[in-house]
């Protein structure tokens, strides 16, 4: 791993600095810390957006699920608000990784990442949700934008994704082998 230097702001403004000064946004680390260990990524410096508080929770507002970036996988796999609201989208948390991914992973991580082989991606463009930034809301629809690419801006960061409650949903995951996930 190459040398680097480390922030931990203290919101999400403060990120977004960061961010906009060259720093890599650090949520649950899954892609990109196994990226910076083999030498695949060296920014020179990360913000680690683990101390937002802000960033992390789920709520119901109307008729619609908000799930904080920050909110890591087995939080929303164990949610009785999202049981209750949208059954799918806790299986496919329950299912993402092994127990020490979702453990450590985050929505916001998943999202702004949009590797292809991710689940949350999908569900995200199947339910129709909303990507909130610290700048602006941006339907699924125009999120994603190609593999690994998205409509973020350098100085952008996700702070919450907003599902609107589906009368009916499911989600299947196709597993690869390879993994061993």
């Amino acid at each position: 791993m190459y040398a680097f230097n480390y922030e931990r702001p203290a919101s999400a403004a403060d990120a977004a600095r960061l961010a906009a000064a060259g720093a890599k946004i650090l949520a649950g680390g899954q892609t990109l810390l196994a990226s910076m260990k083999l030498r695949l990524a060296s920014p020179p410096s990360l913000a680690d957006l683990g101390g937002i508080a802000a960033l992390a929770g789920i709520r119901r507002e109307g008729n619609a699920l908000v799930i904080g970036a920050m909110t890591r996988h087995a939080a929303v796999a164990d949610s009785a608000e999202v049981l209750s609201a949208i059954p799918a989208l806790a299986d496919l948390a329950g299912h993402i990784g092994d127990k020490q991914i979702r453990a450590m992973g985050t929505l916001g991580g998943s999202v702004a990442n949009n590797d292809p082989s991710a689940c949350y991606p999908s569900a995200v463009m199947a339910l129709g949700a909303t990507v909130v930034t610290t700048q602006r809301s941006i339907a699924a629809d125009d999120f994603f934008t190609g593999m690994f690419s998205t409509a973020l801006n350098e100085d952008e960061i996700i702070t919450e994704i907003r599902f609107p409650i589906a009368k009916r949903a499911a989600y299947i995951k196709f597993k690869q082998p390879a993994s061993r996930f």
